[in-house]
């Protein structure tokens, strides 16, 4: 069989052409699938933990995803760094400075990947003591999370390379990709707790371990794919260099990822606070935000994929300079939100007491508080996905600053101190009330930054090829290197065809 020449190798998709709504939607819905089944992941493994295993280990789990989550959304922030290099690289042609991302960002990754699994493993009894696991769980907590350091390389790898390829335009091999890891943990749970054939019972480790094996069949499939289909931002034999860290590249990763990163933490940190206030009201009240708040990460994904798919398309258009299409981008995403998420958000505020009955025992007292929670605070997802889309957009163009210092305003300086100020006069409805301040805050003071600001000067790096002459990507900044970000490619040696 004929092998492809170099000249037949895919490209990555143009999202600099064509009608915007319709790219638009078509990048979104698989973003929005691997959302969807993330969240799917977790909550089938749980039940099987719970069920094979007791409360004991699902407790145990629950303390070891805390230390995950703070772990993934340090490099969520410079995986997405990474997306808005490859999407400004490729919107700009400039196929040589996106490998040089690639290899940049992939070794920076495996080297940080690689000391924390050694540190984290070591550290593991010390962090599960830090976050007061209980003594039933502590030695569950030990087993499960010794596998999860293990896994990280493998975690992270896989989630660049999906990043990339995102920023390249293509959220449909992501997708299928994170279908087949979800596909296969959820298969091998069961398999390797229980044992099957040669397998011994594992038990709460072999949880784990089917999390770390199908993360390392997908990212090898992955990779055999990219490879076979000649992908051009996938280095090759001849193109090693690309490899080597470039400075001004790794400084632009870090610098402009820890604050998108820090924007999970700070979502966090202000959930955390408002869950202790929560639980000052008793187990009912606390049963009834905590059914809530599940149905509320549903209505929340359609922005979430919104906003990555906008970030990405945004990311393009900047680097080839399409000012006019970003403003559109920009305006398609808010209104996709309005409808998706206002969607969901009717649908259970009119359905709430089915679905959350569903959550619940029959006859709880527990159902009307969380009816009385969801028809209070279900609306200000519509507002708090403005805030994600126009996110997404501002940070396209390297401006990541402000969209934290939005976060940490809304969130600890407004949601969190009114909750804790009015509880005493209006009870547990200072929380829930909490959540449409914060989320109108936030939206205002993003579209006053979208409108006002100075997000379309950013910049991400200011490329510095061999030449001396810098590309016209429509961003500047200083630069960052006195070396150059990257080398011409070299040519690939001739394919002979039969």
């Amino acid at each position: 069989m004929p092998r492809p020449s170099a000249t037949t190798r895919a490209a990555p998709r143009d999202l600099t052409q064509g009608p915007i709504p319709r790219t638009l939607a078509a990048f979104a819905l698989p973003v929005l699938g691997a959302n969807v089944l993330q969240s799917l992941n977790g909550s089938v493994n749980a039940i099987w933990i719970g069920n094979l295993l007791g409360e004991a280990a699902l407790t145990a789990t629950s303390n070891a995803n805390l230390v995950l989550f703070l772990l993934l959304g340090s490099v969520f922030g410079m995986a997405m760094a990474a997306t808005i290099l490859v999407g400004q690289a490729v919107g700009a042609r400039d196929i040589a400075r996106a490998k040089c991302v690639v290899g940049t960002g992939t070794t920076f990754f495996l080297a940080l990947s690689t000391l924390v699994a050694i540190a984290g493993g070591v550290l593991t009894p010390f962090i599960l003591h830090a976050l007061g696991t209980p003594a039933a769980a502590f030695d569950f907590g030990v087993q499960y999370l010794r596998v999860i350091f293990i896994a990280v390389p493998v975690m992270n790898a896989f989630a660049f390379t999906m990043a990339v390829l995102r920023g390249a335009g293509d959220a449909r091999t992501p997708f299928l990709f994170m279908a087949v890891s979800v596909g296969l943990d959820i298969a091998l749970n069961p398999l390797l707790i229980r044992g099957v054939g040669p397998v011994p019972p594992m038990g709460i480790a072999g949880s784990a371990m089917s999390t770390l094996v199908a993360q390392v069949a997908s990212l090898g499939l992955l990779l055999v794919l990219l490879h076979r289909r000649h992908h051009p931002l996938l280095p090759g034999r001849h193109e090693l260099r690309h490899y080597r860290p470039r400075p001004a590249l790794l400084r632009a990763i870090v610098v402009k990822g820890v604050p998108m990163g820090l924007q999970m933490i700070v979502i966090s940190a202000a959930a955390l606070a408002l869950m202790g206030l929560v639980n000052g009201f008793g187990v009912e009240t606390a049963a009834a935000y905590g059914v809530a708040a599940q149905l509320w990460t549903y209505v929340q994904m359609p922005a979430l994929a919104i906003g990555a798919a906008v970030s990405s398309m945004a990311a393009q258009n900047i680097g080839a300079n399409r000012w006019d299409r970003v403003g559109r981008i920009a305006g398609t995403g808010v209104a996709f939100n309005l409808a998706l998420t206002g969607l969901l958000a009717a649908l259970l505020y009119v359905a709430d007491r089915l679905v959350l009955g569903l959550f619940l025992p029959a006859g709880s007292p527990a159902i009307a508080i969380a009816v009385h929670i969801n028809d209070v605070a279900c609306w200000s997802f519509v507002l708090f996905g403005i805030t994600i889309v126009l996110f997404g957009v501002v940070r396209a163009a390297g401006a990541v600053m402000p969209p934290l210092l939005v976060l940490v305003v809304s969130l600890l300086l407004v949601r969190v101190p009114f909750a804790w100020l009015m509880r005493e006069r209006w009870g547990a409805d200072a929380i829930w009330w909490s959540f449409p301040l914060a989320a109108a805050m936030s939206a205002a003071l993003a579209f006053a930054y979208y409108r006002l600001g100075r997000w379309r000067q950013a910049g991400l790096v200011r490329e510095e090829p061999a030449t001396g002459t810098a590309a016209d990507t429509g961003v500047s900044a200083p630069s960052m290197d006195s070396e150059p970000l990257y080398e011409a490619a070299e040519p690939a040696p001739a394919r002979a065809t039969p």
